[in-house]
């Protein structure tokens, strides 16, 4: 029987509560996630479902729940993990995290017993049976983390993942739906967990979308490699972490422009003021001077705020016939200087076919 998310939610917070007094927000999902990702898998490949993720013996749930009270329960949990990821290609995804750091999980019987229960709290989750396509398993337990607790962390929401309601609202805009082609591709410069790149590609039926996305958090990077897997998705190209789409966007072509797609979609970090790390500005200009890719015909934003800087990537990354839904605040209507120039001048050319305003 599939689980029920209050179950699910339950054993999350539980998790989350006996890590937070030792390490930030931010950090302590990862350690909760991966560990249900492993419960996932490991229950997956138990019930005989399709799995795509091999699990070697010695590596199943009930191995990791038979390190309990063990001294070296980090160490053996790492080495299982890494088995995973060595027999699945998914090194970098799930071995991100590391369950040996004393100086996040504390030193000796403080991290045994912290792993400890850590590990017990899914032990009676049945998650084999779930039907994870329809229902946004890892996203939504990503996103009941980010809402509870980003306020600790002290970082936006907004950084972490894209409501399921402002994901379809997007998805809508761009007309994907059950006749939407399986070859038609679909690209987040900014995709996070990849709720919205999820979203939109169940719109298109059974056989989804072609996706594509980039990162720049490694530990998001991998949460959003787990999360396409647990949905049927694991042949989505997500990017490598760790890289800026604005200074080194990942999809090129062989003559060195940017990949185009038939839809994009993005909720890029609001007003980012470091957007030019990795670029080069002309003192006197204030216009890029680097860019290979030839974003900044409009214009180059101001120096302290990125928001038209993913706009303009997103232009220069769609098809001829492509379409892009984006979310940005609403300062992008209104502000004066190059901006206004910015805005002009995509306006002008017929780039922008509307606006919808969302409540805070």
């Amino acid at each position: 029987m599939a689980i029920k998310k209050s179950e699910l939610y339950s054993s999350l917070w539980a998790g989350a509560d006996s890590l937070r007094g030792g390490m930030d927000a931010s950090e302590y999902k990862n350690y909760v996630l991966n560990l249900l990702f492993l419960k996932y898998i490991s229950d997956k490949a138990r019930s005989n479902m399709d799995s795509e993720i091999e699990v070697p013996q010695g590596c199943f749930y009930e191995d990791i729940l038979a390190l309990e009270g063990d001294k070296e329960i980090g160490d053996k949990l790492n080495k299982i993990i890494a088995k995973i990821a060595d027999r699945n290609d998914l090194k970098g995804v799930i071995d991100s995290v590391d369950f040996n750091d004393n100086t996040k999980l504390g030193e000796g019987k403080a991290m045994m017993d912290t792993l400890s229960n850590l590990v017990k709290i899914f032990a009676d989750l049945s998650l084999g049976a779930h039907g994870a396509l329809d229902d946004d398993l890892l996203g939504d337990a990503y996103e009941y983390l980010m809402r509870h607790f980003a306020s600790e962390s002290g970082k936006s929401k907004g950084q972490f993942y894209t409501p399921s309601e402002v994901s379809l609202l997007l998805s809508l805009l761009l007309g994907i739906d059950e006749n939407t082609r399986q070859d038609k591709s679909i690209y987040d410069p900014t995709c996070g967990s990849g709720s919205l790149l999820l979203k939109a590609s169940s719109l298109a039926g059974k056989k989804g979308l072609t996706i594509y996305g980039q990162e720049k958090d490694i530990s998001t990077t991998a949460l959003c490699k787990m999360n396409m897997i647990l949905h049927n998705s694991a042949d989505a190209d997500i990017a490598k972490g760790g890289f800026s789409t604005l200074s080194n966007p990942l999809f090129t072509t062989e003559n060195g422009m940017l990949k185009t797609f038939d839809y994009v979609v993005a909720n890029p970090p609001f007003s980012l003021k470091n957007w030019t790390d990795g670029l080069s500005i002309d003192p006197k200009s204030k216009q890029v001077i680097n860019d290979g890719f030839n974003r900044f015909e409009d214009g180059t934003p101001p120096e302290k705020n990125g928001d038209f800087a993913f706009l303009l990537h997103i232009i220069k990354s769609l098809k001829n016939t492509g379409k892009g839904a984006v979310i940005l605040p609403h300062g992008v209507l209104f502000r004066g200087n190059a901006e206004a120039q910015i805005r002009k001048n995509l306006l002008l050319k017929g780039y922008i076919k509307g606006v919808i305003g969302l409540a805070p």
